[in-house]
């Protein structure tokens, strides 16, 4: 007897059709799956005919049972073919009598006892489901909420365990397809409780957050210990432009395949705030293993990445992220597969500005020798630098400031600044090719956009001949004056938005090179 169960499996951040195929013949006992299956996908056999003994149907004693997962020249991985593999042998021994599988997509792993648990993945199962023409999906009771925001289209029933799959699919249990207002969850998704309103003064670099924010360039800030470094940038998602429904659905898609989304929520509606420990090595941070898995790069898609006391990092985990960051992806390529995930990321870093990190603070002395000081600050590369546009100092907060009952301005009415000035750039940059902020622009775009007058051209030559400024630092410059129009809402460069841009460069004078 053979039967056909149709599921699915995730390959990068997209699914494709699994067919699991069953056949049953009189013979010496024999329980095989084949279809290039990896150890979880083996083991599925203790668990499913646990599940089935467990559920009060009879398994399928004195028979040869071999399993088929097609297309066969792929990788099988994952506990999610446990409940299409039961169903597959249940119908094969006529427990199912449905002639409607064909419309249903299975998918789930199989308690010993029978229940369902949770797998991952679903939301770009679902998606691909419905993109396929398929009208059911049976899924476990705990995806419900993320396979929902595949849209409509589609009828998802989750299911707690496997008599509950058999009685549905023999009509003896009737179970309403799951449904979610997509809109609605969406919006109460958005709330964050890191408010810019907590903290006590730096409003420079608060500033240089929101031109970063407005223009999507990436920043670093220096200062020493204690000088707010890390609560500014838990603080700097809050002041991005909100996530649309898409980038939202497209980050949930990355949580899912790495089993980070939690089970009471069904979408990553907040952009991502991910901050790696220093100790990371680089297949954590962009992704890899045998099998490869998204890593911190694609985890912080349409978010932040903070890397804190950036110097710290190994040298060849940083030089790793030069690629993503300029592609907004990275491709992990491994004897097994070749696959590409998306980091389309915002970099934030922070880092004292020498060993001891007390080089110029007022309050403490430096205990560093020169050359200790050149070498802790060469250990961030020049083309890492390079891909970095704004660089801040972060002093100490006085006490004044600290000791002060005034809020600072709120994360929402710096946010809808930097949401005005996202528009103009979009508006800019729509007949461009994968230009959507300033800080995309290349050099041919630059000299088209950031036009200056003469005295804009004489500060900018001051900066460059007297304050010692590199020569990678022209670009970034002219970037960042761009987006400090934008939020001034005018069309030409003035030399006082160069003269800010000019204050973000520290690390491009001759005393940091």
């Amino acid at each position: 007897m053979i039967s056909k169960v149709h599921s699915s499996a995730v390959m990068g951040i997209d699914a494709y059709i699994v067919e699991v195929e069953t056949h049953i013949e009189r013979s010496i006992p024999y329980f095989g799956i084949v279809g290039l299956p990896d150890n979880a996908v083996k083991e599925s056999r203790e668990r499913v005919v646990s599940a089935i003994k467990n559920s009060d149907f009879q398994f399928a004693h004195q028979r040869r049972i071999t399993i088929n997962l097609a297309p066969a020249d792929i990788k099988k991985e994952g506990s999610s073919y446990d409940l299409p593999i039961a169903i597959g042998i249940l119908q094969a021994q006529d427990d199912i009598k449905s002639d409607i599988l064909e419309e249903f997509i299975v998918l789930g792993e199989l308690a010993l006892d029978g229940n369902i648990r949770a797998v991952h993945g679903v939301l770009s199962i679902a998606i691909t489901a419905r993109e396929m023409g398929y009208k059911n999906i049976i899924i476990p009771k705990r995806n419900a909420r993320e396979a929902a925001m595949a849209g409509k289209g589609l009828n998802i029933f989750p299911v707690k365990n496997l008599t509950q799959t058999v009685e549905l699919l023999n009509g003896k249990a009737s179970i309403e397809p799951f449904e979610l207002n997509i809109d609605e969850l969406f919006s109460s998704e958005l709330d964050n409780y890191l408010d810019f309103s907590d903290v006590k003064g730096q409003e420079h670099v608060k500033r240089s957050m929101e031109v970063a924010a407005a223009g999507g360039h990436n920043l670093i800030m220096i200062g020493p210990p204690g000088s707010g470094k890390t609560m500014l940038a838990k603080r700097f998602p809050s002041i991005l432009p909100l996530m649309t429904i898409e980038e939202a659905i497209e980050t949930t898609k990355i949580h899912s395949i790495s089993g980070l989304l939690p089970e009471d929520h069904g979408l990553v509606a907040v952009r991502p705030f991910r901050s790696p420990h220093h100790t990371i090595s680089d297949a954590a941070l962009v992704g890899g293993g045998k099998y490869p898995r998204p890593g911190e790069v694609s985890l912080a898609h349409h978010g932040v990445l903070f890397l804190d006391e950036l110097p710290e990092f190994k040298k060849n985990v940083l030089e790793v992220m030069r690629q993503p960051m300029e592609d907004a992806n990275v491709t992990i390529s491994r004897a097994a597969m070749s696959l590409t995930y998306p980091a389309n990321f915002m970099l934030l870093a922070a880092m004292n500005p020498c060993p001891c990190g007390y080089y110029g603070d007022p309050s403490h002395s430096c205990s560093c020798a020169l050359p200790q000081i050149q070498k802790y600050r060469s250990r961030i590369s020049g083309p890492l630098l390079d891909r970095i546009d704004i660089h801040i100092e972060v002093p100490a907060v006085k006490f004044k400031e600290l000791s002060s009952d005034r809020s600072g301005e709120p994360s929402d009415i710096i946010r809808e600044r930097a949401r005005k000035s996202r528009e103009y750039q979009i508006s800019r940059f729509k007949n461009e090719k994968k230009i959507f902020c300033n800080a995309d622009m290349l050099s041919s775009h630059i000299r088209k956009y950031c036009k200056l007058d003469q005295s804009g051209m004489d500060l900018l030559k001051t900066a460059i001949t007297q304050f010692g400024l590199s020569a990678r630092a022209y670009d970034r410059i002219l970037k960042v004056s761009r987006t400090i129009a934008d939020l001034a809402g005018v069309m030409d460069i003035l030399p006082v938005h160069i003269s800010e841009a000019i204050q973000y460069r520290s690390l491009d004078r001759e005393l940091w090179a």
